[in-house]
C-alpha cells in the first residue's frame, strides 16, 4: 500500500509543475498584440491567447494586480494576487525617426511650393514619431502649405510601417534663410596660420552670422588668426592678417640700401609686422630705433638716412 501511495505521488508531480501560473514583472514584447503568455508563465496551450493591443514603440503599459486577476480568473489560469504591490510592466522598443528624415520629406513637398533649396528648416513643437527597431517606415506628407514672403510652413506627416498603426502628425515650422561660412575645423590659437585642414565651408543661418564672416576659403587660407578660435565657430576677416614674417623682439638682419651702397646690421624687431609691412627696429649698435619694412622672415629694409623712431 505504502509502495503504490508513493508511485502515485511521483506521477501527480508534474502535473502540477506544469500547471504553476506565475506573474511575469517585466515583459519586453516585440508585436503589436499582447498575448497571455507575455504576461503570466505556465499558461500552457492558453499562453497564445490575444489579451489586447501592446504598447506603442517606446512606450510602456503598467497591469496592476487586479487587472491581472481578472485575466487570471477571465481565462481560468489558477492565479491569485499575494498583494496589490503585484504588477507587469510590458516594454516595447521603438526607434525614433530622426528629425533630419522628417526634414527631407517636408523639403522634397516644400521644393514644389517654392522653398529656397539652401534653407534650413525649423520644425516647432516637433515630437520624433516611433517605429519598431527594425521596420522601414514610409513618410508621406499631406497637404503642404508655405508661405514664400514668411518663410512659414505646414503640413500633416502620415508615417506607415510593419508592426504599427498609421500615424498622423501636423507639422508647423519655418525656412530660414542660410549662407556659407568658414568654420574652425579644430581649436585654433592665436597665430595660427590656417591650412585646409584647420577649417571648413558651411552653411549656417543667415540671423547667426556676424557681418564680415567669411564665406569662401580662398579668404582664409594662409592668414594669420588675430585671436584664438574655438571649434565650429564662423571666422570674421577682421581677425585674419597676412602672417608675420618678423615677430616681435626677434633677432633681424637689418638692410641699409641706397645706389651702390648696401650695409647689414643686427637688430631687434620692437613689434611683429607681415610682408611688406612697417615695423619699428632697433639697432643694436646704436641702439636707435628705425621705421624699417619686413621683406621676408627674420628680414627688414631700412631706408638710408631713415629718422629714428621717438619711444
Amino acid at each position: 500500500m505504502r509502495r503504490l501511495l508513493l508511485a502515485l505521488l511521483l506521477l501527480a508531480a508534474p502535473a502540477t509543475a506544469q500547471e504553476m501560473v506565475a506573474v511575469r514583472p517585466l515583459v519586453v514584447v516585440d508585436n503589436p498584440s499582447l498575448l497571455l503568455g507575455d504576461l503570466f508563465t505556465g499558461a500552457g496551450p492558453r499562453a497564445t491567447v490575444v489579451i489586447g493591443a501592446a504598447p506603442p514603440p517606446g512606450r510602456r503599459l503598467v497591469v496592476e494586480a487586479a487587472q491581472l486577476a481578472a485575466l487570471a480568473r477571465h481565462h481560468g489560469l489558477a492565479w491569485r494576487p499575494l498583494g496589490t504591490h503585484e504588477r507587469s510592466i510590458i516594454e516595447r522598443p521603438g526607434r525614433a525617426i530622426a528629425l533630419n528624415e522628417v526634414q527631407e520629406a517636408l523639403r522634397a513637398d516644400l521644393l514644389r511650393l517654392g522653398l529656397d533649396a539652401e534653407a534650413e528648416l525649423e520644425l516647432t513643437g516637433f515630437l520624433a514619431p516611433m517605429v519598431p527597431p527594425t521596420a522601414l517606415p514610409s513618410l508621406t506628407l499631406e497637404g503642404p502649405s508655405f508661405e514664400a514672403s514668411t518663410g512659414r510652413f505646414a503640413a500633416t506627416l502620415t508615417i506607415m510601417a510593419e508592426g504599427i498603426a498609421t500615424q498622423r502628425q501636423r507639422l508647423i515650422g519655418r525656412a530660414m534663410p542660410t549662407q556659407p561660412a568658414v568654420v574652425a575645423a579644430r581649436r585654433l590659437a592665436l597665430g595660427d596660420v590656417l591650412r585646409p585642414a584647420d577649417v571648413r565651408l558651411v552653411r549656417l543661418r543667415a540671423e547667426r552670422l556676424r557681418p564680415g564672416a567669411a564665406e569662401t576659403l580662398d579668404q582664409v587660407l594662409g592668414l594669420q588668426l588675430r585671436r584664438p578660435l574655438a571649434e565650429g565657430l564662423p571666422l570674421l576677416t577682421a581677425d585674419l592678417a597676412p602672417p608675420a614674417v618678423v615677430t616681435k623682439n626677434a633677432l633681424v638682419v637689418m638692410l641699409l640700401e641706397s645706389p651702390g651702397l648696401s650695409l647689414s646690421v643686427q637688430g631687434r624687431a620692437m613689434e611683429s609686422a607681415a610682408q611688406g609691412g612697417l615695423v619699428p627696429v632697433m639697432n643694436l649698435e646704436s641702439r636707435a630705433v628705425v621705421e624699417a619694412q619686413a621683406i621676408g622672415p627674420g628680414r627688414v629694409r631700412v631706408a638710408m638716412g631713415a629718422v629714428p623712431v621717438l619711444r
